[in-house]
């Protein structure tokens, strides 16, 4: 049977708006078959599924309603997800904490941690099951730089960051000779409805990328779609920025 009449399906977590939908958009137009999940954007959902049926009519797409934060919808959307043989899992779906690193609030925090690295290793211990028993799948997961590089007031966010790319290292070496691939993207500044609450600051935050600019969801989701193919199998372990050089540059500017 053809690539074509049998495509290989992927799962993209928070599918509905910004990173995430652009992400289903560009696995899409890679001949992916794609599912994805949302928690509260059922009219974005309902219009990407529309968007996706008109331009691939050729392919099969779903939108699944599931909350991260809730641990035991979480583990029965992987029982039912152990029957649907997914290729590759995006992990995008994330939350977002800010407070001074002695501030930290530890309810807010293990929320953040839930969403965005416990629901991840949920997803992966059920997927990665079928991506060696088939010897080959990919994992991608959603990071930032804020992992990488220190930012007053992100400590809770960047540590469930951080926990997220040791968790993908160590899954990488240890399924890498069964044909899975995992890795990490980690975008800088994005312009998505998460930044709105930066409005003000925008201008002053865009000159300090050697870039000068905010990151479009596309630049990311390209990177995501590039990860899933066949021309990035032997790329595993790897954390790959995507800021416009903000990691690679000083801190210290001279004036």
């Amino acid at each position: 049977m053809s690539a074509a009449a049998n495509p290989r399906r992927v799962l993209v977590t928070g599918g509905a708006s910004g990173i995430g939908a652009a992400t289903v958009r560009a696995l899409a137009d890679a001949d992916f078959a794609v599912d994805f999940t949302y928690r509260s954007s059922v009219v974005a959902a309902e219009a990407l599924l529309a968007e996706l049926g008109a331009a691939h009519p050729d392919r099969s797409f779903a939108a699944h309603s599931l909350d991260l934060a809730d641990r035991a919808a979480l583990d029965g959307f992987c029982e039912a997800a152990e029957e649907r043989d997914y290729y590759g899992l995006v992990h995008n779906a994330g939350q977002s904490t800010d407070a001074l690193a002695a501030m930290l609030d530890q309810d807010r925090a293990e929320a953040a941690m839930q969403v965005n690295f416990f629901s991840l290793t949920r997803l992966a211990k059920t997927l990665v099951r079928s991506m060696t028993r088939a010897r080959t799948g990919r994992i991608v997961a959603i990071g930032s730089v804020a992992a990488l590089r220190a930012n007053a007031g992100n400590a809770a966010y960047a540590a469930t960051k951080g926990a997220l790319i040791a968790y993908c290292r160590t899954l990488a070496i240890e399924s890498a000779k069964r044909g899975v691939t995992v890795n990490v993207i980690a975008p800088g500044f994005v312009d998505t409805a998460m930044m709105a609450r930066y409005a003000a600051y925008r201008d002053g935050m865009e000159r300090q990328i050697p870039a000068g600019r905010f990151a479009q969801p596309e630049d990311v989701a390209a990177l995501a779609a590039f990860l899933m193919g066949a021309g990035a199998s032997y790329i595993t372990g790897a954390v790959l920025p995507v800021d416009g050089g903000l990691t690679a540059m000083m801190g210290v500017h001279r004036t």
